[in-house]
């Protein structure tokens, strides 16, 4: 299992960059493949400093578009047309093909610089628990004081408890170096232990842009620039508007000196005064204006060989040339190892980095939420190539559906209907299927031997020849055929039909598997941060116990196919022993059953819903269960039961309703909801596939 982190600043300013360096610098020491993404770039990941940093430093061969999950204008496109549901899966699917070939992958949260502040916050929440991340918040220390870098980090563990994070460790960064001792003492004494939380003082040399980082971010011309010259620090700069012997008085160590490309007194007076044991060594000048120095003064400068500073030059006047180096900022860059060395070792002094490498090999995320289920379902799918019929081939959402399954690469799909009509209604919807195989029922070289096969199946009910001919007119019919005969591996159907003219057909032509006596049905409830099933809320009124017991265990053997660990409750009005009635004693029963049929299986009935997910409630109620109110399997003992409340939990609690899915068949076919929307088709068809390929794995 993978342990990722999602390292993400509470604001700007952070200072983040230098403590991803320092974490990937301990996961590389010790793990053999470590991952770097960015659920969201500015522009490219060649053009994202810190990503260059990281690739080039730790020689990272991975394509630049695994990298990343999208730029920030397709971000904000995604955002402003209500669309963010899908951004967050097209982040989540584009990280899982990292994270499948790594043992860590560590997340880059944004750079608060995009959109407002609060949005940026939700959306780095919402990705960290969606890629199933531990969260490395960065808290900003700098310019504030004990109080006030103390309170700020509390509001913000606040609000990661509010969104159910799952914190690796907190780091406050950039603090003043006399109030680190004090800050550390008091989060200790505020939080109790509740997160690791590492206080790191502020190193006056990552905050300082270089002449490199000036001249990256006014896309400077670059005059001169030998050596490591382009690394020097810039702690000042200086407009030079006097004549050279009163600016000489104002020039400080490491300023920058801004000043117009035909002012030759101020470009070589500088040169000079770097050299000179009696002046401070200046970082570099900076022309302004367009303006290149004289023919002659070039011809001087080119004389000294590599000049002892970088000189660049800018378009821009000398006024807003000033005010673009304000806001230029300092990069770790892979080229700057004076900066990366100080990086390194501020952090790494002030980290418990063996603890840390120990939280992060055995702790990690158990969070499930419904976009990581659903791109586990799609994942899964394409593992392994299956073929699905969907018998619905002129309704809008199974076409748009198909499409997304196609573009997805996730089944061979098979639709039925007129092809004509189907191929019509497929470009006036603009949708690219055009190789998608189409058959129709009624003209297929298919259909006389499916009913010679249907004659046989049910002749003993009365299925004359005729009969079943007609039968195999039906789309319904015909798709069960393909998948009896092992034309297609799984059927998909709903859209347009009720659930007995779906299910019927299975029933009478797949029949059951062997040793189960039922055909059931479960919903996977994916609520915001784990995946339930529920059994049997579809198919059957009032199952006997006996049918009750073999729902059980086929809700149990569907759970673990989909990565759920089935912890089994049998739902009942009463807990243990503490009541009476016909109801009760089925429940009892069918658990007795169960437990006959699956002795290993963690299994409790009856019990009370509370009991069954509540363990303080199960605590009180039904001391020393199995079960331990962390049930992840309910057995409703009754249809009425069973469809209110899955569909009171999907209203009240926003979860996704993944289902009917069938479970009992000897072959997988499933029923859609005629309300279905196109993400549950696409889902179903998904776990269709996936149950197709456990039949044919034996499973």
């Amino acid at each position: 299992m993978t342990h990722n982190l999602y390292i993400t600043g509470a604001e700007q300013g952070s200072g983040k960059s230098v403590i991803v360096l320092a974490v990937m610098e301990l996961l590389s020491g010790y793990a053999e493949k470590v991952g770097i993404f960015r659920p969201v770039v500015r522009s490219t990941p060649q053009e994202d400093d810190l990503l260059r940093l990281l690739t080039t430093r730790y020689q990272l061969d991975y394509p630049p578009e695994s990298l990343y999950g999208v730029n920030l204008e397709t971000a904000r496109e995604l955002i402003k047309s209500d669309r963010y549901d899908e951004l967050l899966r097209i982040i989540l699917d584009r990280f899982g093909t990292l994270n499948a070939d790594c043992e860590h992958v560590i997340c880059i949260g944004s750079d608060y610089s995009g959109v407002s502040g609060m949005l940026e916050f939700d959306f780095n929440m919402d990705a960290a628990n969606n890629l199933g991340c531990l969260l490395m918040p960065v808290v900003r220390g700098k310019d504030r004081g004990v109080q006030e870098v103390t309170d700020a980090t509390l509001a913000f563990l606040m609000s990661l408890r509010d969104r159910d994070c799952d914190i690796a460790a907190v780091i406050v960064n950039r603090v003043s170096g006399g109030d680190v001792a004090a800050v550390s003492t008091e989060l200790q004494r505020r939080l109790k232990g509740e997160a690791p939380v590492y206080v790191v003082p502020e190193e006056p040399l990552l905050g300082q842009p270089t002449m490199g980082d000036i001249a990256r971010a006014l896309n400077a011309r670059i005059y001169h620039a030998g050596g490591e010259a382009l690394n020097r620090e810039v702690r000042n700069f200086k407009v030079a508007a006097m004549q050279l012997p009163d600016f000489l008085s104002y020039i400080n160590e490491g300023s920058l000196i801004v000043t117009p490309g035909d002012r030759a007194d101020i470009i070589l007076g500088s040169i000079i005064s770097y050299t000179s044991k009696t002046y401070p060594a200046i970082a570099g000048i900076l022309l302004t204006g367009g303006q290149e120095p004289a023919e002659q003064v070039m011809k001087l400068i080119a004389g000294l060989g590599n000049p002892p500073v970088p000189i660049l030059g800018v378009d821009t006047d000398t006024f807003t040339t000033a005010v673009n180096v304000t806001s230029v900022t300092a990069v770790l860059t892979p080229e700057n190892r004076r900066k990366i060395a100080a990086g390194l070792g501020i952090v790494e002094q002030s980290l418990d980095l063996a603890a840390l490498r120990q939280r992060l090999q055995t702790s990690h995320s158990t969070r499930v939420t419904p976009f990581m289920f659903e791109h586990e379902l799609i994942r899964r799918a394409k593992a392994k190539r299956v073929r699905i019929v969907l018998p619905e081939g002129l309704d809008e959402r199974i076409l748009r559906a198909a499409e997304m399954l196609r573009l997805r690469d996730v089944a061979d799909l098979t639709l039925l209907g007129d092809p004509q009509a189907v191929r019509t209604r497929i470009s006036e919807l603009g949708l690219q299927l055009d190789s998608i195989d189409i058959i129709d029922p009624l003209a297929s070289s298919l259909r006389e031997s499916f009913a010679d096969t249907y004659h046989e199946l049910r002749k003993h009910k009365g299925i004359s020849r005729q009969m079943a001919l007609d039968a195999m007119a039906d789309v319904s019919y015909f798709a069960t055929m393909m998948v009896h005969h092992g034309h297609v591996d799984g059927m998909v159907s709903g859209a347009l039909h009720t659930t007995q003219q779906t299910v019927r057909p299975a029933f009478e032509i797949i029949r059951t598997r062997p040793g189960i006596s039922i055909v059931s049905s479960v919903f996977l409830m994916c609520l915001e941060d784990r995946v339930l099933v529920y059994g049997d809320c579809a198919i059957n009124p009032d199952p006997t116990a006996e049918q009750l017991a073999d729902i059980a265990i086929s809700s149990a053997a569907t759970a673990r196919m989909f990565g759920i660990e089935p912890r089994v409750a049998m739902l009942s009005y009463s807990t243990g022993k503490s009541g009476k009635g016909v109801a009760v004693d089925k429940v009892v029963k069918a658990t007795e059953l169960a437990r006959q049929i699956e002795p290993d299986l963690l299994l409790e009935g009856p019990i009370q819903y509370d009991a069954a997910v509540d363990a303080s409630v199960a605590r009180t109620k039904l001391p020393g269960s199995q079960v331990k109110g962390q049930a992840t399997v309910f057995i409703f003992p009754d249809l009425n039961t069973g469809n209110n409340t899955y569909k009171a939990v999907q209203r009240s609690a926003d979860a996704v309703a993944i289902g009917p899915v069938l479970q009992g068949l000897n072959k997988p076919v499933n029923d859609l909801s005629r309300g279905c929307t196109i993400a549950d088709i696409v889902n179903t068809v998904a776990i269709t596939a996936i149950q197709a390929q456990a039949e044919r794995d034996g499973a």
